[in-house]
């Protein structure tokens, strides 16, 4: 999969490595910003206290 990725993007072994770089950032901005928080809203969370 990473190889035809890799061969997919255009351009010189620079511009590849840049846009792979841009594309994870973008990835990973998504699923910060809308993933994670769509699936925290269907996982239940306990409030847990811890006393001395």
């Amino acid at each position: 999969m990473y190889g035809a990725l890799w061969r997919a993007l255009p351009g010189p072994v620079w511009v590849r490595l840049l846009l792979l770089i841009a594309l994870i950032a973008v990835a990973l901005y998504v699923l910060g910003t809308v993933v994670f928080p769509w699936v925290q809203s269907f996982i239940e969370t306990q409030e847990v206290t811890v006393e001395e």
